[in-house]
Parts: C-alpha cells; sequence; structure tokens
C-alpha cells in the first residue's frame, strides 16, 4: 500500500506536468474519424493540414521500410507524448502522421510527419520517465490473443482470469483482465449485456455499442470500472479494468494508453526492445559488493518490482536507490560481515577483450550457485537510437548485474541484460550492455559511499560476487 500511494503522488506530479488533460478520455472502438461522442474525448486541437497525394505516397513508403514492432513502438510512446488516438497496431494511418507532426511540432522540428533517429530518441526520452514510474510494458497475451500495455508496477500480479489473464496489485486495488468469448456462445450483444449487469453491483455511467465493439464505464462498489469489448471473425475479445477510487488520480491518467494499446486481435510479433514479458515471480540476478558495510549495486531490472530481494547465505536486502538512467540498483544488507567491496579505483581498463564474472541462474546449472566467468570482446552496434556498445558473446540468464573485467583483470563496468521477447513463443537471447564504472561510482557518492581500492584480477573479484533473488507476489 505505501508503494502504491507513492507512486500515486508521483504520478500526480507527472501527470500534471507532462500529459495532456486531454488523456482522462478514450475513443471509442473501431474510431478511425476525428470526430467522436462527447462522453469519449474530442478530436485533436488544430490538425495538421493535409498532405498532397506525392507526400502521401512517400510518407507511406517511409513507414513501410520501417519494422513492424518498430511501428508499433512509435504508436505506443505517441499515446504517452500527443495523446495520439491509436489503435497500437503498427498500421499506417493519417492518424498516425498527424501525431508524429504534433511531436515534431511539440519538440521543435520540422513537421515531415515521419520521425528521423533523433527524433525518435527525443520520443522515447520523453516518455521514458512516464512509463518508468508505472512499470509500462508491451506483451502478447497468450489467453486471450490480444497485445496490450500494462503498468507492472501497479498490477504485477499475473494469474488465470475466467476467459483470459488477470494482472492485480498484491491487494486487488487494481486488476486489469482480458476476455475472450466465441461468437457462438455469446453475440457482442450479449457479452454487451452481461458486462453491465455482471456482478450485480456494477452501475453503467456511460455505455455505447456500435456493429464492432462497445465500452462501458461506471462503478462497481467502491471501484471504478472501463470496460471494452470487440467483435471480429467469430469472436468477441476484451478488456476489464477496475480500479479504487484512491488510485483514481493514477489510473484515469492511464486509461487512454491502456484502451489504445489493446489490440484484441492482434499477430504475434517481434517487440520491440522496450516491451518485455510478464516478469517471473522468482528471479534470478548477480549483484557486485561496493562496500563492506553491506552495499551492493546491480541492475535495476532484476529487483523491479520485488516483494523481497534476498542474498543467499547472507540475508534479505533493502533497495535503497534506483537510477532508471544508468539502470542500476542499489542495495544494502545490514550487519553483514565479512564482505570483499571490489576494487572500483585503480588503473583505468584498456582494449576490448573482456571477462564477465558473474552467477548463472540455477536453471542451467543444476540448482547450484556457483560463480562463473564467460571471455567475451565489446562490440559498437549503430542503430536509430545511436549507438550501442553489447558484448560478442552474451551472458546468460543470471548475468544480469554481473562484473565485467578488462583482459588484464581492470573494473570495466557492470552487465546489465536486456530481454527481447517474440510474442508468444519462448524469449529471444537476451540483449548485452555495460554500465561503465564511472556510472557506478557516480551512485554510489550520491548515496555518500567511498568506492575501495585493491589488486585487479578474477580471482579477487569473485569475492565481491553475490546472487540476487528478487521474490515478485
Amino acid at each position: 500500500m505505501r508503494f502504491l500511494g507513492t507512486v500515486v503522488v508521483v504520478l500526480m506530479g507527472i501527470a500534471g506536468a507532462a500529459i495532456n488533460p486531454g488523456l482522462g478520455r478514450a475513443q471509442e472502438p473501431n474510431d478511425s474519424t476525428a470526430s467522436v461522442p462527447p462522453i469519449f474525448g474530442a478530436a485533436p486541437k488544430s490538425p495538421p493540414a493535409a498532405v498532397t497525394p506525392l507526400a502521401l505516397r512517400t510518407l507511406k513508403e517511409s513507414y513501410a521500410a520501417i519494422p513492424l514492432a518498430d511501428r508499433i513502438s512509435i504508436q505506443a510512446d505517441l499515446v504517452w507524448a500527443v495523446n495520439f488516438p491509436g489503435p497500437i497496431n503498427g498500421e499506417y494511418s493519417d492518424q498516425l502522421v498527424n501525431a508524429v507532426r504534433s511531436f515534431q511540432r511539440l519538440n521543435k522540428t520540422k513537421m515531415t510527419g515521419v520521425l528521423n533517429p533523433a527524433e525518435r530518441q527525443a520520443l522515447a526520452d520523453m516518455v521514458k520517465p512516464m512509463q518508468d514510474q508505472v512499470g509500462w510494458k508491451i506483451v502478447f497475451d497468450q489467453a486471450s490473443g490480444a497485445r496490450l500495455g500494462l503498468p507492472l508496477k501497479l498490477a504485477p500480479n499475473l494469474s488465470v482470469g475466467k476467459t483470459g489473464s488477470l494482472w492485480s496489485s498484491a491487494q486487488g486495488q487494481v486488476r486489469i483482465e482480458t476476455f475472450r468469448f466465441a461468437a457462438s456462445d455469446a453475440t457482442l450483444t450479449d457479452v454487451f449485456e452481461r458486462m453491465k449487469r455482471e456482478p450485480s453491483e456494477r452501475k453503467v455511467e456511460q455505455q455505447s455499442l456500435k456493429p464492432d465493439g462497445f465500452v462501458l464505464i461506471g462503478m462497481q462498489g467502491l471501484k471504478k470500472f472501463h470496460v471494452r469489448g470487440y467483435a471480429r471473425d467469430g469472436e468477441v475479445r476484451g478488456i476489464t479494468i477496475l480500479y479504487d477510487q484512491a488510485m483514481e488520480v493514477a489510473m484515469d491518467q492511464l486509461i487512454p494508453q491502456l484502451a489504445h494499446s489493446f489490440h484484441p486481435f492482434a499477430t504475434p510479433v517481434k517487440l520491440a526492445p522496450s516491451s518485455v514479458a510478464q516478469r517471473r515471480q522468482v528471479e534470478y540476478g548477480t549483484g557486485i559488493v561496493v562496500s563492506a558495510k553491506g552495499h551492493i549495486v546491480t541492475d535495476r531490472q532484476v529487483v523491479e518490482g520485488c516483494n523481497s530481494i534476498v542474498i543467499p547465505g547472507i540475508g534479505n536486502a533493502e533497495l535503497l536507490a534506483a537510477d532508471a538512467e544508468s539502470e542500476l540498483a542499489l542495495l544494502r544488507i545490514y550487519g553483514a560481515e565479512d564482505l570483499a567491496p571490489i576494487a572500483l579505483l585503480g588503473e583505468e581498463p584498456k582494449g576490448p577483450e573482456l571477462v564477465v564474472v558473474g552467477i548463472a541462474d540455477p536453471n542451467s546449472q543444476g540448482g547450484n550457485g556457483a560463480i562463473s566467468t564467460l571471455a567475451t570482446k565489446l562490440v559498437n552496434t549503430t542503430s536509430v537510437n545511436g549507438t550501442v556498445t553489447s558484448f560478442s558473446q552474451v551472458p546468460g540468464p543470471g548475468f544480469s548485474g554481473a562484473v565485467a573485467l578488462d583482459k588484464g583483470g581492470r573494473f570495466l563496468g557492470m552487465v546489465a541484460l536486456k530481454p527481447v521477447v517474440v510474442a508468444g513463443t519462448a524469449p529471444a537471447a537476451p540483449k548485452a550492455t555495460i554500465v561503465p564504472a564511472e556510472a557506478i561510482r557516480s551512485l554510489m557518492e550520491a548515496n555518500h559511499i567511498a568506492p575501495a581500492s585493491g589488486q585487479a584480477g578474477v580471482d579477487g573479484c569473485k569475492a565481491s560476487v553475490v546472487r540476487v533473488i528478487c521474490v515478485r507476489k
């Protein structure tokens, strides 16, 4: 409860400063025009002028050259930046072009209707803090066949729903549930009427029914609810969003993102790197001891949304700080003794060859917790988001948060593994990046922790590596 309250307070500040006040309104199903009934919102103000047929063909060709997953990612970010009315399906549309131009106007760049690499990065940088506050992820729901965005910090627990999947908070303050019916069992109108009266305490305040979809908004006891249903190909699929009134400041602002990101009849695609699947209930990573007083640095994503953080053989750890920009998390174990901090001070690392020192996931080493090493090399790759430093050989699960040493055993930085998910299939190999030593020293300095000096080398480093276990309920 304390955490959720904190998120609400933070979101109030962020929403007021960075989110369009009109985001509290949502779009009707399959509404591809600018005209919407008043209860569901208004058209964007001052839409950009129409483009010429030649320019339109050029824009279509430009978007056709962008991978589908990237187009979906752009649309998802535009919802946060300029209230893109969706749907988030990766398809070219006038709405997409107009939303991009609106962002370009906001970004004070030329309104071409398609993002160049610098503008795409600027868009991502603008919305990332808002998305990080709620743990926003795009996932594919195998149970319903829908793709949707989820605030996993507000609703981290995944379970089986009545006819789909259910994401909820620990005490049920927030519930997001998908549903799926065969038209032979229930027509769209049948589902619409059922959702209006079940459960019995549900009181509808706003409603809309069209041939291909419906929207219901109202109160269910002391909770607010928002239901959307869509009909196609002999099925009715939809989403129910239910939340306490105490959460309405945060959740009312998220309704457009939740509604527009919901694609009921999605084809499984390889999602953009920033979109990952539901986090495991028990996740394993590696931590680096940085002080004899029990301070440990690890990958922020390893300890994201944890109910408890355990360092085996030592005790429970407290999360002191998390930095979204550097992807670092600082932990502390109180009362720990005989911890050997890693040598952060000394000669500068040299050369691209390096050695990774970490603890692999127990599933990959027969349940053991042995420290192991991996020889690899730094590789620079260039994409639309700039130059990224990665590894020629990616470490396996459990190595997120591991130590990276140069060939001479000098500390280079921390390994960060970012999952890449192919929706509806097994996870693909994660992408590995490195958080430089300077970022770790900066985090320590901000928390008044003096970095240690010592001898370089793999053997000395092994004494400073621990396993980190995150437990999510």
